[in-house]
């Protein structure tokens, strides 16, 4: 399920999650209840058959952001703040709202209000001016929308969801990286990263019936190669540093000759000139790093959470789409 870290998108944005249905089982977005409504009023001519089709989910974080995962979150945002990771930021840029409810409120207001207090104390958050959102520092907010689907995953798979963080904006997926301030090196303990690949067409420009019609014929060569990527970030962790070199150069090229059979796929099925779409992904192995308080809060909220218990030690991971401006012709 690919999980989308605003509670809405709009209209502008929405064309760029018919592509996205080729990829996984559906969408998900985690939408405050005083907002429960706007995905569908935003862009209601995608997301309203989206959800009446069953491929659009609104996922509550009054439900999801349970007590451990409020503790957990809490804790990596009291272990950023005290080592002045955000020490240096700019006070006078523009705030954005976030809801407290995803802040972990709905489940320990008093623990929320713990590390919203030192966010304020420093000047990288504001008292609420609606009861229902906190106004912080955007990067502070970037944070918290970056390690959150990370934290999310254990209460999500027991509500019977899989998430997959996704997103359009090449800065998210920097975001990660930064966040887990690791080098950018396929080794265990640190960040795997893989470029780009133009992988299918971008189908925006193409009526959504049409849409999920070429995704019930090759839907599933999609997803089996979004899974790919996904599951060598987690192999790679348990690789011996010899071996990783090699394992990444076979892994691209494997992956390269996947995609080249998706594009013909869809070469053949659409026969008319359309932007190339591409997929990309980051993640880590989750480690207590020394010197990392990143790594090392994540890898605690990980064995609170259950993050390891199919042996993922490389449980942080997003992916990145994104569509080409030119055109591809058949």
């Amino acid at each position: 399920m690919a999980y989308y870290h605003e509670p809405y998108w709009l209209p502008d944005r929405g064309d760029w999650f018919k592509s996205l249905l080729l990829f996984f089982d559906g969408l998900a977005l985690l939408v405050p209840e005083y907002m429960r409504e706007r995905p569908l009023l935003t862009d209601p001519a995608l997301a309203q058959p989206l959800a009446e089709q069953g491929l659009l989910h609104l996922l509550s974080p009054e439900v999801l952001v349970d007590q451990s995962t409020a503790e957990a979150l809490t804790d990596l945002l009291d272990k950023i703040i005290s080592s002045g990771v955000f020490d240096d930021l700019d006070r006078e840029t523009a705030f954005a709202e976030l809801s407290h409810s995803r802040l972990g409120g709905t489940a320990d207001a008093g623990l929320t209000e713990i590390v919203l207090e030192q966010l304020r104390e420093r000047g990288l958050a504001r008292h609420t001016e609606d009861g229902v959102s906190i106004p912080l520092h955007p990067v502070v907010r970037a944070f918290v929308l970056v390690v959150l689907p990370q934290l999310l995953r254990a209460p999500a798979e027991a509500s019977g969801y899989a998430l997959q963080p996704v997103s359009a904006n090449s800065r998210s997926l920097r975001a990660l990286l930064d966040t887990l301030d690791l080098e950018v090196l396929p080794t265990a303990g640190h960040i795997v990263a893989f470029d780009l690949e133009q992988v299918t067409f971008d189908l925006s420009s193409v009526p959504l019936d049409e849409v999920l019609d070429f995704r019930r014929q090759h839907g599933a060569q999609h997803r089996a190669y979004a899974r790919n990527p996904r599951q060598f970030v987690r192999e790679l962790a348990s690789l011996d540093i010899a071996e990783h070199e090699r394992a990444f150069a076979d892994r691209r090229e494997a992956l390269a000759d996947v995609a080249d059979e998706l594009r013909r796929l869809a070469r053949k099925s659409w026969r008319r000139p359309l932007a190339s779409f591409g997929i990309a992904i980051a993640g880590s192995a989750v480690t207590h790093a020394t010197g990392n308080p990143v790594g090392a809060a994540l890898g605690a909220a990980g064995a609170l959470l259950g993050l390891r218990r199919q042996a993922d030690p490389s449980s942080a991971y997003s992916y990145l789409f994104q569509a080409q401006n030119r055109l591809s012709r058949s």
